[in-house]
């Protein structure tokens, strides 16, 4: 599979090697023969921005500029979150609204389950992990604030 849109039950993307990606969803999986980084551009692209705007729009929430979470669609709520910097080979990214819970494994990973029960490990340690949580979290609050506002103005 070359084309793959992130949706609602896509978990997360995860690098296979140094071109494809393992798309982990609710009830299989999927290679699709593009970085993760690219799967997230193309996915911004397909419902009406692109990574880097997102990005942008990101930085400007959070007044922040590292390992920024992406809203790759807002009416669903489609939140994802890079492991790393996103132009690492390595870099994961993990849907924000599927995870119900994470545990540290040792200083270098952390075991993610989502809601459905799936289980993943990825290569980041807790700290950082559940920093990238609330960081996704706050971006994800803050749109909701105010789009909720901006519907009581009109």
């Amino acid at each position: 599979m070359k084309d793959y849109e992130i949706n609602d039950e896509t978990l997360a993307i995860i690098p296979d090697d140094i071109w494809n990606s393992i798309v982990v969803e609710d009830n299989c999986d999927y290679e699709v023969s593009r970085k993760p980084i690219d799967i997230v551009d193309y996915s911004c692209k397909y419902f009406g921005s692109s990574y880097d705007g997102r990005k942008v729009g990101s930085k400007d929430v959070l007044n922040s500029s590292y390992k920024l979470p992406i809203v790759v669609e807002d009416t669903r709520n489609l939140v994802f979150f890079p492991t790393t910097s996103p132009l690492d080979e390595d870099c994961s990214w993990i849907s924000l609204k599927n995870i119900k819970e994470y545990r540290r494994i040792d200083d270098l990973n952390t075991e993610v389950e989502f809601k459905n029960g799936k289980i993943i490990t990825v290569g980041i340690s807790y700290n950082s992990f559940n920093n990238q949580v609330l960081r996704a979290s706050r971006l994800e609050s803050i749109l909701r604030n105010r789009r909720e506002k901006a519907e009581k103005t009109n």
